[in-house]
């Protein structure tokens, strides 16, 4: 388990939620690169993990209301099934600068965990087919590993079959 502290002594607010609350994790740090046109999957691939087991947390507007959805990055997002999944009718992607004031994240270091308000969370089914899944620590070129379950408590995730592959 890690401490959840990042250079400096201090964490971000992703790993500092995932301390807090005792569960298990590692914190796997690369090189981030700034002009990759996917940050999931450059940072699948620097990490050397399956697409598949890298999941990307996106903002997305359910009948208004902001709703975070966490798919792999070999996926899409379904738009209905969030909609659905969420007990809404219609859902759309989110503008980026309003999933960063929302999150208090950037757009490719956006974090599942520790975000500045609890949205509602809808994360893959896919997700608890591994052991680990590994999700942004809350700023590009740090992923957090952690199992699927505690990923979906520590967010209060609904979890449904979201993505398209």
């Amino acid at each position: 388990m890690s401490s959840g502290k990042g250079k400096g002594g201090k964490g971000t607010p992703a790993t500092l939620a995932a301390a807090k609350a005792g569960v298990a994790f590692t914190l796997h740090p690369y090189e981030a690169d700034p002009a990759a046109e996917s940050y999931g999957r450059a940072a699948a691939d620097a990490l050397g993990v399956p697409h598949e087991r890298l999941f990307k947390t996106l903002l997305a507007e359910v009948d208004g209301n902001l709703t975070v959805a966490v798919v792999p990055v070999s996926a899409t997002l379904d738009l209905k099934a969030l909609a659905a999944a969420a007990g809404g009718k219609r859902a759309q992607m989110a503008e980026p600068a309003d999933a960063e004031r929302a999150t208090g994240y950037v757009v490719g270091g956006i974090s599942p965990l520790g975000q500045r308000r609890r949205l509602p969370t809808v994360l893959d089914a896919s997700a608890s087919g591994f052991a680990t899944v590994y999700v942004s620590a809350g700023r590009r070129g740090l992923q957090i590993e952690l199992a699927p379950a505690d990923l979906a408590r520590l967010t209060a995730a609904a979890e449904a079959p979201i993505a398209r592959r």
